[in-house]
């Protein structure tokens, strides 16, 4: 079975722990499937450890929902984790996220991933992760790449017959990249951010 995400960002109430508020710590400010709507292991992986196939160092695994957890995340989330629903949960501020080096971030045992999908119906799609060293049965499928996937930082497709066939490197940046969803959830964090910090915005998620 696949594993999925579910959650939200919340942000810290300014006044939160003075005289003049009573109300929640934080406060859910929306959730996060209309900005992020994919399944993508290698993202799970790398900021959370989740699935973490291609052995990211995760930048916040397992750290569970925060004891403050907004009433609006809480209900959305609360219930299925108490449950045991929920495979694992966590949470990462945007100061963490804004703080990961996209270029130099990749997992220690392999370089890229490799997809080739037949051009024929009906159609077959297959990804494998690679080391340096491609494995022969990944080179009998797609053939010699057209370039060497130790000197590029960027996407790489081309055409073997019927198949369609792309090389993409397993840096942060390409992870996390403008051919994701990811791009959209920074957006609102990092505009969040600007009014109430980088340690008074978070993104709370839970799998199952």
């Amino acid at each position: 079975m696949g594993t999925d995400i579910y959650g939200g960002i919340e942000f810290r109430h300014p006044y939160a722990g003075t005289d003049d508020y009573d109300g929640e710590s934080w406060v859910t400010a929306m959730d996060l499937w209309p900005l992020y709507d994919e399944t993508d292991y290698r993202a799970f992986g790398l900021l959370f450890g989740v699935r973490n196939y291609a052995g990211f160092p995760p930048l916040a695994p397992g750290r569970g929902v925060p004891d403050d957890l907004s009433s609006g995340m809480r209900s959305a989330l609360g219930s299925w984790v108490a449950r045991g629903e929920m495979d694992s949960a966590s949470w990462v501020s945007w100061g963490e996220l804004a703080s990961i080096d996209l270029a130099a971030t990749r997992p220690e045992s392999f370089v890229g991933r490799v997809t080739w999908r037949t051009k024929s119906l009906p159609s077959t799609l297959h990804r494998q992760l690679v080391s340096h060293q491609w494995p022969s049965e990944v080179l009998s499928a797609v053939g010699v790449p057209p370039v060497d996937s130790r000197s590029t930082s960027e996407r790489v497709e081309w055409t073997t017959g019927d198949l369609d066939c792309a090389y993409e490197p397993l840096t942060a940046g390409a992870v996390l990249g403008s051919e994701t969803h990811w791009p959209h959830v920074f957006a609102v964090m990092k505009a969040l951010a600007g009014r109430f910090g980088d340690d008074g915005v978070r993104l709370v998620v839970a799998f199952d």
